[in-house]
């Protein structure tokens, strides 16, 4: 990690929701995604993946125009564990967590964790907490996850200020694993 002292390094996370960020409880990343820290500039550095900074080179958000000019390659099980400070969260500090659905042709590759909005989210942190060998089989720490609560931001009629996890509750979903009730999800 010395090639990155004295840079600001992000773990940069693309939202389409940015009013949800304050119920924020943790960001995702994909365990066998490749990441890299990629140089936006002479200061900054993004935590992303080749395609995210491929796209943002294009923009001319790199070092090198059109070209990603990438400091350190990693993986998604180096990112596991990261204190993180998310500008708009509540909690002062979260941590990167590992989920399996992560696309990362799509987005940064990194994203953020909102379970009072998203059912997916809030079922992968209820299985994170209530599962101490999916914990184990990460690496992820209890200090990194048990004190998370999700965060009642917006109040919806019908669904109350914590609507994913009515309509988890709802539907009956248990776990990540209920793909098919977890679409139904969304569409509710």
């Amino acid at each position: 990690m010395k090639v990155l002292e004295g840079r600001k390094v992000y773990l940069a996370a693309a939202t389409l929701r940015p009013e949800t960020m304050y119920g924020q409880t943790n960001a995702w990343v994909l365990p066998d995604g490749k990441y890299g820290a990629f140089e936006i500039n002479e200061t900054d550095v993004f935590i992303i993946t080749h395609q995210a900074a491929l796209n943002l080179a294009y923009q001319k958000l790199s070092l090198s125009p059109e070209k990603p000019t990438n400091s350190l390659e990693l993986s998604g099980h180096d990112l596991i564990g990261l204190p993180l400070r998310s500008p708009l969260a509540f909690n002062e500090i979260i941590y990167s967590l590992p989920v399996l659905t992560i696309l990362t042709d799509k987005g940064t590759g990194n994203v953020t964790s909102v379970p009072r909005d998203s059912p997916d989210d809030f079922v992968a942190l209820q299985d994170l907490k209530s599962k101490p060998a999916l914990r184990s089989k990460f690496g992820v720490k209890d200090g990194w996850v048990l004190p998370f609560e999700v965060i009642p931001i917006i109040n919806i009629p019908e669904f109350g200020d914590k609507s994913a996890e009515k309509v988890c509750v709802d539907l009956k979903i248990r776990s990540q694993n209920d793909k098919e009730k977890l679409a139904e999800a969304k569409k509710s």
